[in-house]
């Protein structure tokens, strides 16, 4: 598309600011960032870009020591930062391309910010993934630079002129104690990449594709020739293969403490270029779910001295990792001898975050009553809207994001290839009809309710689901949707609610931040080995 020039749209602006004082009512220019591929690589690329612009005073005052290194959006923060973005099909060394900032833009077009001090900062995503990983490997990025906006006033060209490095697979976050960053070497050697090409996922792709996790043995493993019961866990949305350094860190330590019993653990990676696939059976994805429960673990038990039968294998997920579990426990339940998910995303979509997907008229954005509808909550205080990081995520791209990862899981695939949304992204409206197959396909509690004579045999006692009440994205109230559908269907369940917890503190008792999962454990190996736990 061919882009007005930026001295051609900043003479529109001046005669905008100038009949501004005889109409209020003026439409305002749009406001143009010009981009240029300046050193960050000797080679032609494409990518999404995207712009971001933080009111220079607030982003110095949140930096330490007032240096800010990025500038970025936060989903605690949505509105803090401006974003805009469009797609690059091609820029080679040395050219630029215009940005149009009130296009696709967050919350508003650049053109409605107030003059004054500001910083921005362009990321050329080349991976169409931001939504997901953010800024990662092979993303150009420009430096943080200082802008001033004045009424008409022309913007300087933001220069791509460096590109982001490998991320270090064994670096731990700061919140890992320092006796568990000591133990990271110990733990390096007892963990151990384990990758296979899936022979149905390479069918439904047409291309290779492999499942792959870390497998942690306990320490003494390599002494003996005795077996041990397993754990699969799944991350939640974010993370991904190169991101499980602090809990490979945290477990093996654990284990080496005795704070936890002596099991082989297996972190599996859930990630894709669509967000998380959650190892389920999608039109979408590919079949995950079987490709892990067919090929992967049966490959894995031929590799490690693992109990291989079902009262010794285990799942353990959080968030989107927590539905992962939940979904393969009740999917698979002569596979797996019960699932511990914490603060799954919902299970039963007459509560998905807040919105009853079932009822008439349904809207994503809005309540019958007209009232905003909350997704995010700090101490009691709503952060964000479900309207807000719809249209937040839409800028940022259209793969990848957390909303759309839903619709690629559970989705019908659409005449155009994509999955079909399940609401839509202006007015919020719910498509009555993509939600009665995510119905049909994936609600947790759906299943339960119609195949429960079925699936009784095989689940009964094996559903563990822990969620705080105060849960940041509201997940504690399709759990007691859950817990009522167990109840009346007289199955024995294990749900519990922490008072008080978000979903960000649930494992966490004093300084231990890992408590939670320690309990998780001991029950695990109690139900393995009876009588063997920790008493």
């Amino acid at each position: 598309m061919k882009h007005t020039p930026v001295r051609a749209v900043l003479a529109l602006a001046l005669l905008a600011s100038g009949a501004a004082a005889y109409a209020d009512s003026a439409p305002l220019a749009h406001r143009i960032v010009r981009v240029s591929l300046d050193g960050a690589t000797d080679k032609g690329t494409s990518g999404r870009l995207l712009v971001f612009a933080a009111p220079a005073d607030k982003a110095k005052a949140a930096a330490k020591d007032g240096k800010v290194e990025a500038v970025d959006t936060n989903p605690f923060q949505p509105k803090a930062v401006s974003v805009a973005g469009r797609d690059v099909s091609w820029i080679a060394p040395g050219q630029s391309v215009d940005l149009d900032a009130d296009n696709e833009a967050f919350p508003a077009g650049f053109s409605s910010l107030p003059p004054g001090e500001y910083l921005f900062q362009a990321v050329l995503d080349v991976g169409h993934d931001y939504n997901y990983s953010g800024r990662h490997a092979g993303d150009l990025i420009s430096e943080v630079t200082p802008v001033k906006i004045t009424a008409g006033g022309s913007l300087p060209t933001l220069k791509l002129t460096r590109t982001v490095p490998e991320r270090d697979v064994w670096q731990l976050p700061p919140t890992v104690p320092q006796a568990v960053r000591d133990a990271l070497p110990e733990a390096r050697k007892h963990a151990h990449a384990e990758t296979l090409e899936s022979k149905a996922l390479t069918a439904f792709a047409g291309r290779p594709l492999s499942v792959r996790a870390w497998v942690v043995t306990p320490p003494g493993y390599e002494k003996g020739n005795a077996k041990y019961p397993v754990v699969y866990v799944t991350h939640g949305f974010g993370g991904g293969f190169d991101r499980y350094a602090g809990s490979i860190a945290n477990v093996w330590y654990a284990m080496s403490k005795n704070e936890m019993p002596p099991m082989i653990w297996v972190f599996l990676d859930e990630s894709g270029p669509t967000g998380t696939h959650e190892f389920a059976d999608s039109v979408n994805n590919g079949p995950w779910g079987q490709a892990l429960t067919t090929e992967y673990i049966p490959w894995l038990e031929t590799r490690y001295r693992m109990d291989g039968k079902t009262s010794g294998r285990f799942l353990n997920g959080h968030s989107s990792g927590g539905w992962a579990t939940l979904w393969l426990q009740t999917r698979y339940p002569q596979i797996f001898g019960g699932t511990w998910s914490t603060s799954p995303d919902p299970s039963d979509f007459h509560d998905f975050t807040g919105i009853d997907l079932y009822a008439a008229n349904a809207n994503a954005y809005k309540h019958a009553d007209g009232s905003a509808i909350p997704l995010v909550r700090d101490k009691g205080e709503v952060i964000a809207t479900f309207e807000t990081f719809a249209r937040l995520e839409r800028v940022l791209g259209a793969y990848g994001g957390q909303l759309a990862s839903f619709e690629w899981v559970f989705s019908p695939r659409g005449n155009d290839g994509r999955p079909m949304p399940m609401f839509n992204r202006d007015t919020g409206a719910v498509d009555a009809n993509v939600v009665a197959y995510w119905r049909d396909h994936y609600d947790i509690a759906q299943r339960l309710r119609t195949q429960w004579p079925t699936l009784k045999p095989d689940l009964d006692g094996k559903i563990h689901l822990i969620v705080g009440t105060a849960d940041t994205f509201y997940l504690d109230g399709s759990a007691k949707l859950l817990k009522a559908t167990l109840d009346d269907l007289h199955a024995k369940n294990d749900i519990r609610f922490l008072p008080g917890k978000t979903h960000f503190d649930l494992y966490v008792e004093g300084d231990d931040r890992q408590a939670l999962l320690k309990k998780i454990s001991w029950e695990m190996y109690e139900q393995a080995r009876p009588g063997q736990g920790k008493h």
